[in-house]
């Protein structure tokens, strides 16, 4: 057995606002960031999870949140010479930033671009101003337009437009217009994903108005077309890219590799191999609250958890992965990954085969059309067994 590849997961908590569709660990920011504060604890949190490397580079690095770009260049700057000082950073290592277009002035792009950031992720979710209002974003139409192209002006063409349907009193129409004016960013990747109402936000506890079912599906499938007839290849469930933009910090979460998660409730996962060869693999979350994150930075408590992935749990956590890609994914990934042979996942298969949710293919798993409509049903059918059903 050999280890997976292993990226890099560094989470800023804080926001100008909290969105009420968001359930992500993201927290109002307070007058102050304690912008030099928080560095030195991820640095410290990094340096705890050092040993899991194992010696392996960084593939990619992903600053998520919350909005890391509230965190000035200089600040990711330190942060990503402090990692590269830890660790090997792969030839062409993807770094991503996530963004906000209302949090971001002109110029800023340029010295996140020189602090070593080489991709963006905007947050537009909607190019319509009343769109926009009704699900709480900061920004509107045109900032968000005028963020992108300054971007591309500061030399980070590598893009990616987060654009969400089914908004509250959103029709089909408004739907292929915000996919239009995306795709006349010429930008390699787009994100394309329904609003869903998830518990413990405020359109849970106070839904608005949404689209139907038949007519969110409308929508995504003509959306679909419409990206699809631009040169995009559907290669995620919710992801687009021209050939080459296609991320690569998610196509290490989706072949299930490791990763090191740093920051206030980020979650990591590793691999580890015992003396007799057998590989094992781990997940570890750190304390949730950006207080008490700071608070015990320098100390093991800082770990919320630190577990094993019970064996009979890792068909399902990979297929959880592994089958959101439309191209499926090679059955030779599930044993270098989970360390199992292909026989612990044979009934689950051949039930899948039996229903039409994946294709008849030796060396590969992969979803059919109705697999993928299907696919939180498809992937149930790999948790463990309970009374004897799945």
């Amino acid at each position: 057995m050999t280890l997976p590849p292993l990226a890099l997961y560094i989470h800023i908590p804080w926001c100008v606002r909290k969105c009420p569709y968001c359930d992500f660990n993201s927290h109002n920011a307070p007058d102050a960031l304690p912008q030099r504060e928080y560095v030195e604890a991820l640095l410290a949190d990094l340096d705890r999870d050092l040993p899991l490397a194992q010696g392996r580079p960084l593939r990619s690095i992903f600053f998520g949140g919350g909005t890391p770009s509230l965190f000035s260049p200089d600040s990711i700057a330190r942060i990503l010479d402090g990692a590269n000082a830890r660790l090997a950073f792969a030839p062409g290592i993807e770094v991503t930033m996530e963004t906000n277009p209302g949090t971001v002035e002109h110029g800023d792009f340029a010295a996140y671009r020189r602090a070593g950031v080489n991709r963006l992720s905007f947050g537009v979710q909607s190019f319509d101003d009343a769109a926009l209002k009704r699900i709480g974003r900061i920004h509107d139409a045109q900032q968000a337009e005028r963020a992108i192209k300054r971007a591309q002006d500061d030399g980070l063409n590598n893009l990616n437009l987060d654009l969400m349907y089914a908004l509250p009193q959103q029709t089909l129409d408004g739907a292929l217009a915000d996919i239009d004016k995306a795709l006349a960013f010429d930008t390699p990747h787009l994100s394309h994903y329904q609003l869903t109402l998830e518990p413990n936000t405020q359109f849970a506890a106070n839904p608005p108005p949404l689209p139907d079912e038949d007519s969110a599906w409308d929508m995504q499938e003509a959306c679909q077309a419409r990206i699809a007839a631009a040169g995009f290849g559907h290669y995620e469930v919710s992801a687009y890219a021209r050939a080459g933009g296609e991320s690569a910090h998610n196509l290490n979460y989706w072949h299930f590799g490791d990763y090191l998660g740093i920051g206030a409730g980020a979650h990591g996962k590793y691999s580890s191999i015992d003396e007799s060869g057998a590989l094992q693999v781990w997940r570890r979350w750190k304390v949730r609250a950006p207080r008490g994150y700071l608070e015990h930075a320098k100390s093991e408590r800082v770990i919320g958890g630190d577990d094993p992935v019970a064996v009979e749990q890792l068909p399902f956590e990979f297929m959880l992965n592994g089958l959101r890609l439309t191209g499926g994914i090679p059955l030779t990934d599930f044993h270098a990954t989970t360390g199992l042979g292909s026989d612990a996942i044979r009934p689950q298969v051949e039930e899948a085969l039996r229903r039409g949710w994946l294709a008849p293919q030796s060396d590969r798993l992969q979803p059919t059309e109705s697999g993928q409509r299907f696919l939180n049903d498809l992937i149930t059918l790999f948790l463990p067994e309970k009374g004897g059903e799945t």
